[in-house]
């Protein structure tokens, strides 16, 4: 029987570096930088307002309140011009300030000024005066020309976005992202939304990995579902690759893997190039992995990554999270740390026993500082695991654990 550890290994292997691609930024969510961006600018560019209000020379200001004369109007956009000594100058958040100005008075310390239109000419009686550099950014204090804002492997979300957009980058290379095919089997699936019959389940396995993918920043192609026969499969199969939109990277499939009369899965590809083994795990044992080659519409072939899943639900998922989740990400470039689900120690709310000799991966959820296992530890109850938080894992050599014992808690919240 396989270690996680090594069936994890495994898994990494098949799956090469994807190749780097130049993409808008507005076309690159999600996925990772395959280079360091360094700033061509300087952000701030120039020292501006933190807030509305009148830019002054600190020292020009004596006993308070005092009364300026208005010198300038400066909106958000332009370049000023030098304060005039002894005046004031009206300044937006954001603008920047006059060469000659050290302070922000923010408006709500001021009066006798108007709100609407240009008050140039006019006196403001400030009644406070902040010290100097108070309410002032000053250029430079987030990002300096030449600096490493983000490095390779860092993947872009709405923040780092952001950022590349602030230092005026405009597109990215980035790791192309895998395209994954879907396919589950079982003659007891029926399409969701579809009348059951005796004996039929809805399908639930290829939308929900489909998602976990998405999650990843792969993109999922999500076959039709086949029965327990071994033609229907390898035709179902071959059929999806060749009408797939862009070249498939991976396929990976559900059900068919475990020791049962109908494992059309392991039937058909044990002797086309995948391997199955069973892993130390809870849930998640029967698993398979290799490669197979498939004909392509141009009358070739190649060499295409299989990881076989088991086809309970929350067998499935499991094996997603523990094998596929790191693998897919490693494979788009992704930093080390974004591979893998957070991970914290953390008290058990109540006691928790596990089986001997496996791995344990249970459904769980955080209150209060702690954690306790939702529903228990068999692998159909797919309700349990939507109302997870959280999967608490058990070591191989651990049976059982009282209240408050420190356990490994992956969290599941993000993406």
């Amino acid at each position: 029987m396989a270690s996680v550890a090594d069936h994890a290994a495994r898994i990494a292997q098949l799956l090469p570096r994807t190749a780097v691609e130049r993409r808008a930024l507005s076309e690159a969510r999600g996925l990772a930088l395959a280079h360091d961006v360094v700033a061509r600018v300087t952000l701030p560019p120039f020292d501006n307002s933190s807030m509305d209000g009148f830019a002054v020379a600190a020292a020009d200001i004596g006993a308070l309140p005092v009364e300026l004369v208005v010198s300038q109007d400066i909106p958000a956009g332009v370049d000023p011009q030098p304060l005039q000594p002894g005046t004031a100058a009206r300044i937006m958040t954001g603008a920047p300030v006059p060469p000659g100005a050290d302070s922000i008075v923010p408006v709500e310390q001021t009066s006798g000024r108007g709100t609407d239109g240009s008050v140039v000419g006019t006196t403001v009686r400030l009644h406070s005066v902040s010290s100097a550099g108070q309410f002032i950014r000053r250029r430079g204090s987030d990002v300096t020309e030449g600096d490493v804002v983000l490095p390779a492997g860092t993947v872009l979300t709405a923040a780092p976005i952001g950022l590349l957009a602030a230092i005026g980058v405009a597109d990215v290379q980035v790791h192309r992202p895998l395209s994954v095919l879907v396919l589950s089997t079982g003659s007891e699936l029926v399409a969701p939304g579809e009348p059951l019959r005796p004996g039929q389940i809805y399908e639930s396995n290829g939308p929900m990995l489909a998602a976990a993918l998405a999650e990843t920043g792969a993109v999922a192609t999500l076959a039709h579902f086949v029965a327990d026969d071994v033609p229907a499969f390898l035709d179902a199969l071959g059929t999806a690759v060749a009408g797939a939109a862009n070249p498939i990277d991976l396929i990976v499939t559900s059900g068919g893997v475990s020791a049962g009369a109908f494992e059309v899965v392991k039937q058909a590809l044990a002797d086309r190039g995948v391997s199955f083994t069973r892993v130390a795990m809870q849930p998640g044992m029967p698993q398979g992995s290799g490669r197979i080659t498939l004909d392509t519409p141009d009358d070739s072939s190649r060499e295409i990554p299989v990881v076989t899943l088991p086809g309970n639900p929350v067998s499935s998922f499991v094996s997603f999270e523990v094998f596929l989740r790191p693998a897919i990400r490693a494979a788009q470039g992704f930093s080390a740390a974004a591979q893998h689900r957070p991970k914290a120690a953390l008290p058990l709310a109540e006691p928790l026993t596990s089986v001997p000799g496996k791995a344990q991966f249970r459904r769980a959820t955080r209150a209060a500082g702690t954690v306790r296992a939702h529903g228990g530890a068999s692998s159909h109850l797919l309700a349990a695991l939507a109302h997870s938080d959280s999967l608490i894992e058990i070591p191989a050599d651990v049976t059982d654990l009282p209240a408050g014992a420190e356990v490994t808690v992956w969290d599941l919240s993000g993406t």
